[in-house]
Order: C-alpha cells, then sequence, then structure tokens
C-alpha cells in the first residue's frame, strides 16, 4: 500500500514539506483540467480483489473518525502478458519511464534531510474516455494522438506536434522532466478510463507536462484530448519509510 498525504493536512498538522503544494487547476483551448484536492490518498496493490476489498474496508474505519472517503477507483492491469501495460485505448503505457537508477533519481527525493529523503511526490488524475469516439477514428488519426504506431509502439517523426509523445517528451523541457509513471485502467457502470498516477522527486516535472499538454506554453493542446478528459486532479507526498514504518517526522509526529 502506498499512503500520500495533501497539503491541506500537511497545513493543518503544521507540518513542513517543502514544495507541497495543492493540485492546481488549469485550462487551455476547449479544455479544463480540475483541482480536486483531498488529503489522504491510499493506494492498495495486489492480485486477490478479495483480499483489496477487505484491506480497504480496515483502512477506511480505521480513517474514518477524522476523514470521510471522497472518491474510490478499482484499477487493474490491461495485457498483463507485455513487460509494459496497455491503456484502454489499446497503445502502451510508460514507455518512456526512466529505470533502475534513473527511476530512483526521479521519483525518490534525495539530499533534502532527515524526514524529507526517500520521499516521494505524486500527482494523481482520473481520466474518462469516449473509447466510442476514439474507435470511430482511423488508425491513421489514433496513431498522430499518440505519436507511436499501435503495431510496434514505435515513434515516427511526422506525427504532429499535438501528439502526446512530442508534447510530453520528458528531455525536451528545461530542466527535464522525468517522472515514473504507474497509471492504471479503470472501468465501471459510469465509464472507463486511465488513472493517471506519477511519482516525482518533487512535483515539478509532472506540473511542467501538464501546462504544455494544455497549451500553456505555444497554444497547441495535446492529442489526447481529443478522447479524454481528466475529471479530478490532487497532489500528495508520499512519506519515507524507516523500519517499515511511516517516517512523519516532517509533520511533527
Amino acid at each position: 500500500m502506498v499512503i500520500g498525504i495533501g497539503s491541506g493536512l500537511v497545513s493543518a498538522l503544521k507540518g513542513s514539506v517543502p514544495g507541497m503544494r495543492a493540485f492546481p487547476a488549469m485550462s487551455g483551448p476547449g479544455v479544463e483540467v480540475p483541482s480536486t484536492q483531498a488529503d489522504v490518498w491510499c493506494w492498495i496493490r495486489g492480485t486477490d480483489r478479495g483480499q483489496i476489498t477487505h484491506l480497504g474496508r480496515s483502512v477506511t474505519a480505521q480513517l474514518s473518525p477524522a476523514f470521510e472517503r471522497s472518491r474510490l477507483v478499482d484499477g487493474f492491469k490491461f495485457d498483463v502478458s507485455r513487460e509494459i501495460g496497455r491503456d484502454l485505448s489499446g497503445y502502451e503505457d510508460g514507455t518512456e519511464n526512466p529505470s533502475g537508477d534513473d527511476a530512483v533519481e526521479a521519483a525518490i527525493t534525495q539530499g533534502a534531510g532527515a524526514g524529507i529523503d526517500g520521499s516521494s511526490f505524486v500527482g494523481v488524475q482520473k481520466w474518462v474516455h469516449d473509447l466510442d469516439h476514439f474507435q470511430s477514428l482511423s488508425g491513421d488519426d489514433r496513431d498522430n494522438i499518440f505519436g507511436r504506431h499501435m503495431s510496434d509502439n514505435e515513434e515516427f517523426d511526422e506525427a504532429p506536434e499535438s501528439a502526446h509523445v512530442k508534447r510530453t517528451a520528458q528531455e525536451s523541457f528545461d530542466p527535464e522532466a522525468f517522472v515514473v509513471r504507474r497509471s492504471m485502467p479503470w472501468s465501471d457502470e459510469t465509464g472507463e478510463g486511465l488513472v493517471f498516477v506519477s511519482f516525482g522527486k518533487s512535483l515539478d516535472a509532472f506540473e511542467a507536462q501538464l501546462r504544455r499538454m494544455t497549451g500553456q506554453e505555444d497554444g497547441i493542446i495535446d492529442g489526447l484530448f481529443r478522447f479524454t478528459r481528466p475529471v479530478s486532479g490532487s497532489y500528495f507526498w508520499c512519506p519515507p519509510v524507516t523500519d517499515g514504518q511511516l517516517d512523519l517526522t516532517a509533520l511533527g509526529l
């Protein structure tokens, strides 16, 4: 289980987490990115949905004297036969993730002092797909949205500037905006989409990518908005772990 703490709770506890802030609402030509900041985020992972359900109930019961659960999303992996999972669009998700030491460098805070080192900052959004519209598009149109060919997952130079891979090329930012993504599809009676989860040593890299996606730099909107939209957005700080326990000294606990 991963635990994240929102900026409101950090402030209420009079804690000190440099760089922590609320998720910013953004807008661009024809697109809206909402802020639905929460105080606590619990991400329970596993292969047995029954165990996940019981652990979720336990967490909710333990927190219920002080907190009210506002959102519950049941995510899953799509096409587990692949090393990298797929979004419900059929395209691989997280292809450009750093790995090994590079992933640690991108996702884990270091050199900030006791109580902060070993922690991570995370951006979490729920995106709702319009798969009927997406599936009505030609194969070329779909590839142009992502900037990759679905057939082999390879990028292609002739993709438009709105292609997702060009909007979010992590090395193209100054400073570079590397993050570690752990997104998962979701589906229920209301629809389907992607829970976007991005871990970083700060919130800056994710925010830089989101600003470019919404056209803040040059007015070009990310092609993803042609078939999907975010309906939630929160930032959280995931404390370091010492001897199997959360290190909450930065919060004065």
